[in-house]
């Protein structure tokens, strides 16, 4: 079928009852798929015995209006019914694109809200199943100055077991008060090492010898007491008790009212974070189907414009012919003058570019040129139809 003319093509599908319209570059592999389904039709027919379509001497051929979608293609709507429009494809992608984001929309809403509700309880459990580690306490080994008498080791360790208790009470207490308003106007929970020394040795009684062993005891532990030494220098490690500048506790003891309302802010900065990330989905959700409605509005505007600027132009044509017009074309600005007023020009803009494109790459009908009208080089368009076939035709 490639190697059919045109002439041949189009007597092909007359003969097989189907009117064609203008058959052109951009049109033939239409029309040469065309012909081939009706072939198939036809021998699908006979095979089962139901004969030819008649022809169309016998069956006049009912005239289809076309629709701008297809009428920017040039070619018959009959044809179009083997593939669908760009117009068609391209709403198809953004309902599809819309479906799958809001599906995403309502998923990521539910997992925000778990992770919400799954703050709320830690916040609210707290941390007391930690202050459980001071039970393990009892169970670290202890040196006593290298000591080996039982009486010595059960007095070390007593001693040193009393001032970790003690300390990790005191700097919890004291990492509590700091984040639950900061009563005593502590400039952080970190406690200087001096300030720690004094309390504890003041409550258990021992020696600042025996609070610096207790110290040195926690550097050399692999185990997690809860309480971390720190230096001057906070980013580095500290490897000697001399290092030692202040004393923080891993876990405070919060009361229960201040547990509660630590909840609460931190559940309210997550719902608000959950709703602003939500409303901000949602925003970008209406903004896509706002602008997806608006390039099917102005793509509509634009096939409405191509409409208007094939009858101006073929109506000036036929009254050249009657030699009502002195010249067979008409420029390109008057025919935008006499379609848009001037007050909306400027809104139009956009649509008549797109029309004035379209004619140009897809109209075979209407032709571009450029010619001296007034003194004065413009771009007119002609029509290139012959005056006997005309749209109303097909």
């Amino acid at each position: 079928m490639a190697e059919l003319t045109d002439a041949e093509l189009r007597k092909e599908l007359v003969a097989l009852g189907y009117r064609p319209g203008p058959i052109t570059a951009t049109t033939r592999k239409v029309y040469v798929k065309k012909l081939g389904c009706l072939r198939a039709e036809v021998a699908a027919a006979r095979r089962r015995g139901r004969g030819v379509p008649p022809s169309p001497a016998r069956t006049p051929a009912r005239p289809q209006q076309a629709s701008p979608s297809r009428q920017r293609s040039g070619f018959n709507p009959s044809v179009g019914a083997a593939c669908d429009t760009p117009k068609q494809q391209t709403e198809g992608r953004g309902k599809g694109l819309e479906y799958y984001l809001s599906q995403f929309l309502c998923l990521a809403s539910f997992v925000l809200l778990l992770i919400f509700l799954g703050i709320l309880v830690v916040k609210m459990v707290g941390s007391g199943w930690l202050d459980r580690r001071e039970d393990n306490f009892n169970l670290l080994p202890v040196d006593c100055d290298k000591r080996t008498d039982d009486f010595c080791q059960a007095k070390q360790k007593d001693i040193i077991m009393n001032i970790l208790h003690e300390l990790y009470n005191y700097l919890s207490i004291q990492a509590g008060n700091f984040e639950c308003g900061n009563p005593e106007n502590l400039k952080s929970k970190c406690i200087w090492v001096s300030e720690a020394k004094d309390h504890v040795v003041n409550i258990t009684g021992s020696s600042p010898q025996k609070f610096e062993a207790a110290l040195h005891w926690i550097l050399n532990t692999n185990k997690d007491l809860g309480i971390w030494l720190k230096g001057r220098d906070l980013s580095e490690p500290v490897t000697k008790v001399e290092e030692v500048f202040c004393l923080e506790s891993a876990h405070p003891q919060m009361g229960l009212g201040c547990r509660f309302r630590r909840a609460v802010v931190t559940a309210i900065m997550n719902l608000f974070l959950f709703f602003w990330s939500l409303i901000t989905l949602w925003g970008i959700l209406i903004f896509l189907r706002y602008r997806w409605r608006k390039m099917e509005e102005e793509e509509q505007a634009m096939y409405e414009m191509v409409k208007k600027i094939i009858a101006v132009v073929q109506d000036h044509y036929k009254e050249w012919e009657r030699n009502l017009e002195r010249y067979p074309y008409v420029g390109i600005y008057h025919v935008r003058d006499s379609l848009i007023p001037p007050q909306s020009r400027k809104k139009m803009k956009r649509v008549w570019e797109r029309a004035v494109d379209f004619l140009a790459s897809n109209e075979s009908r209407i032709q571009t040129e450029s010619h001296r009208v007034a003194g004065e080089d413009m771009l007119v368009w002609r029509w290139t139809q012959p005056s006997y076939v005309s749209d109303s035709e097909h």
